[in-house]
């Protein structure tokens, strides 16, 4: 049966392209490609490396990257050692239908025990439901990352806007979730999914989804997604001029696209919509770096004053678009199996205006 590294190699030769060539178009290094053709999974630092550059080589070479994925976790299967039990001597044959009896009376023995201890002790579970919540409220700082969990009232959500941070106050969770808000108070409903504009100023800041709340009980609290719509993590300063580097101080070998110019400098946010999976590191204003490995499906958020260090395995994964000042910019579309390395930032030109740009980093 062919293997997934044989496919590689066959279709490379058949295209008549080197090794070296292809690594510097899909910015996967010689040594990976070899060993992806060699099937040495050891060099590799983590599975999701392999498996995002094993789809990253075979798009490259036109390739059915779900036909060579499954080639190699088929390998890897094969390869694990059978589980202990399996090498044991046989049983005598009269055993086993002994056996799936006892298991079969104990496992009905559980299951009536279990329901005849649910029905006794509801009232018991409901009461550690409601005993199980921090008797002080907590407070929340909503990031670019959605936030899940249990809310109770008292409880606070923190939003950055570009006013400064707007507290959010859980006031309602006995039969509908509801929050005080600067614009004041709002309801959602069970498994209602709604946009919340927080400090009234016409424009929505959250999303937020209801999938549990308790219709006797205000105590339980009630679980709830939370997603921001802007992307903000708190407040947003406005950008810093002095560190806004001159058009003219920029390397000239840097290749550079032009989002957007104005008279001036403000905050802006990137939305990154994934559509397959692929590693995602980002810095914004050059702070911490976050690094996510993203199944796909999936949407962050960045808002930066000055500028972002973007950072992706497979550019042509990722949908990205600039909002600011209430427009929204889509930038280009990396090709299949390109790395992302780049700066979207402010620079002053030549002519005065402050500009957003793209730039290209090696």
């Amino acid at each position: 049966m062919e293997s997934y590294g044989e496919i590689l190699r066959k279709k490379r030769e058949e295209k008549l392209l080197d090794i070296e060539s292809i690594a510097r178009e899909t910015s996967i290094t010689s040594e990976y490609l070899r060993a992806l053709e060699a099937e040495d999974a050891d060099i590799f630092p983590g599975e999701p490396y392999l498996i995002g550059f094993l789809r990253n080589y075979a798009e490259y070479l036109d390739v059915d990257v779900n036909h060579v994925i499954t080639l190699y976790q088929n390998k890897k299967i094969q390869e694990t050692p059978p589980p202990a039990a399996l090498t044991v001597r046989e049983k005598p044959r009269y055993l086993m239908p002994l056996l799936i009896s006892l298991c079969s009376l104990f496992v009905v023995g559980i299951i009536v025990g279990a329901i005849v201890f649910i029905n006794v002790h509801r009232s018991t579970i409901e009461a550690n439901l409601a005993l199980s919540r921090s008797s002080e409220s907590k407070k929340y700082e909503l990031s670019e990352k959605p936030f899940s969990g249990r809310l109770f009232k008292k409880d606070q959500l923190v939003v950055g806007t570009d006013r400064g941070n707007a507290f959010l106050t859980v006031a309602e969770t006995e039969g509908i979730f509801g929050l005080e808000t600067p614009a004041g108070r709002q309801y959602i409903e069970l498994s209602e999914e709604v946009e919340l504009d927080v400090d009234g100023d016409g424009i929505s800041e959250l999303i937020i989804y209801v999938s549990d709340v308790s219709q006797k009980n205000i105590d339980r609290g009630a679980e709830v997604r939370v997603m921001l719509k802007s992307g903000s993590a708190a407040a947003i300063l406005s950008p810093d001029e002095n560190q806004i580097p001159n058009a003219e101080d920029l390397p000239k070998e840097q290749l550079r696209t032009e989002v957007f110019s104005d008279t001036r400098a403000y905050p802006f946010t990137v939305n990154a919509t994934f559509r397959s999976s692929c590693l995602f590191r980002y810095r914004p204003d050059r702070k911490e770096t976050s690094e996510y490995y993203i199944p796909g499906n999936d949407i962050i958020t960045i808002t930066a004053s000055n500028g972002i260090r973007l950072w992706i395995s497979n550019g042509n994964t990722v949908k990205l678009q600039v909002v600011a000042n209430g427009k929204t910019y889509d930038l280009p579309i990396a090709k299949a199996g390109e790395v992302v390395v780049q700066d979207i930032k402010w620079i002053k030109d030549t002519d005065g205006k402050y500009k957003v740009v793209v730039v290209d980093l090696d």
